[in-house]
């Protein structure tokens, strides 16, 4: 048994310019490893990036040029380091002082290496039966696309990744989702072959949605850890409408609440579970870890404009905020004009493709500002009122088509 700190290590090949919710787990796991006193290493493929994993692909990734790998290599620390400055800011309380995250990058033990050298070292210790056995080699060679030679290599490249850790920092232990069993089974043999020491795999299971399919960017089902892509709104709003199925599951598997209180959650859960305690729980420490406390008052300022008292949060709203939040609605600057109605500004910013449909449906009560409802069309816009302090106003058609304005005034 392991009775002293161990150095643990996930890696995040950069595909793409954020981490999502899929990758999470994995992050939980290495936090979980620090809470221990162990030692977290994050590595950044900047170069098997270029090679490509076909672990749960169905064809070869799309080649990425260097200055978009490097681009996501910065958009994916800083996903990484928020989360762990939240964690340890905001959600950790215990008096032991964490140890730090090391953070590389592959690209730094590559750049010098010779590739025939490195083929002749250590490219003997694999065996192309064993590499052919691997799920992820297996299913492409017998799918329409097959896998490249490039492909193929991948799992050299990861096991050798691991070697580089072990050496340099007595690294043990490998953090992957299941998918990577072949690649981390490959790790470790080599490991064994050379030092004949022992090293341990930690296999986490994929995260799936509600309906069973694969969570993650490659399936378009993405929950992005980047605030730019999924705002802490939507992020906040996913959790928080999970069915009461998954909630508990999902208590255990991303926060840190002790078991003893998830419980407790549980049971007030089921006695009403139109309330949907263990929902908001789950939605507020999920929040909190990914977007930190800032992050917690967006998403609970962009929920009453939608679902409460929308004047008050709408004034303590920013221009960037209303946009992540109505992301799909257009956004209008006007000029302040102290006579502008109600049908002037829905002209303006063009809410109708008919102009006759205008006063008809203001008088039918099918526009809002500010979540208000307005049926008057010659009702004149007052700054303070319809116009608030940020100088925005939020104009709805019907149920779902929302119109962001800004306005400067004279």
């Amino acid at each position: 048994m392991l009775q002293t700190p161990q150095t643990i290590y996930c890696g995040f090949d950069p595909t793409a310019d954020s981490l999502h919710i899929g990758n999470l787990l994995s992050l939980m796991v290495l936090l979980h490893g620090q809470r221990a006193g162990h030692n977290p290493i994050v590595v950044l493929g900047g170069a098997t990036v270029m090679i490509g994993d076909p672990s749960g692909k169905t064809k070869e990734r799309p080649l990425l040029e260097a200055d978009d790998v490097e681009k996501n290599i910065i958009a994916l620390m800083e996903n990484v380091q928020r989360v762990t400055d939240n964690h340890s800011k905001f959600i950790y309380k215990g008096s032991k002082p964490l140890t730090d995250f090391r953070y590389l990058n592959n690209a730094d033990w590559y750049k010098n290496i010779n590739m025939v050298s490195f083929l002749s070292s250590f490219g003997r210790y694999f065996r192309v039966g064993e590499m052919i056995t691997k799920h992820s080699v297996k299913s492409r060679l017998n799918s329409k696309e097959g896998i490249t030679c490039t492909e193929f290599m991948y799992q050299i490249f990861q096991a050798y990744d691991w070697y580089h850790l072990f050496q340099k920092y007595n690294c043990t232990i490998q953090v992957g989702g299941n998918d990577q069993t072949g690649n981390i089974s490959a790790g470790f043999d080599l490991i064994d072959k050379i030092t004949k020491k022992h090293v341990f795999g930690l296999l986490i299971p994929l995260l799936l949605a509600p309906g069973g399919e694969k969570l993650g960017k490659s399936s378009g089902n993405s929950l992005w850890l980047d605030p730019k892509k999924s705002s802490p709104f939507e992020f906040y709003q996913y959790f928080f409408n999970l069915p009461d199925t998954e909630v508990e599951k999902y208590l255990k598997i991303f926060t840190f609440l002790p078991l003893t209180e998830i419980e407790s959650i549980m049971e007030k859960q089921n006695r009403s579970p139109e309330q949907r305690v263990a929902q908001k729980k789950l939605a507020e420490q999920m929040t909190l870890l990914v977007h930190g406390e800032s992050g917690i008052d967006s998403a609970l300022r962009c929920t009453e404009v939608l679902f409460g008292d929308a004047i008050p949060a709408l004034t303590a709203m920013s221009y960037t905020e209303l946009q992540q939040l109505f992301r799909s609605a257009p956004s209008t600057e006007i000029i302040y004009d102290p006579e502008i109605t109600v049908y002037d500004l829905c002209q303006r910013i063009k809410c109708f493709t008919k102009t006759e449909d205008i006063e008809r449906i203001i008088k039918s009560g099918g526009v809002y500002i500010n979540q208000q409802r307005i049926t008057e069309p010659n009702h004149v816009l007052r700054d303070g009122q319809h116009i608030l302090p940020n100088h925005i106003t939020l104009v709805r058609v019907g149920k779902k088509n929302f119109y962001v304005v800004r306005w400067h005034l004279r």
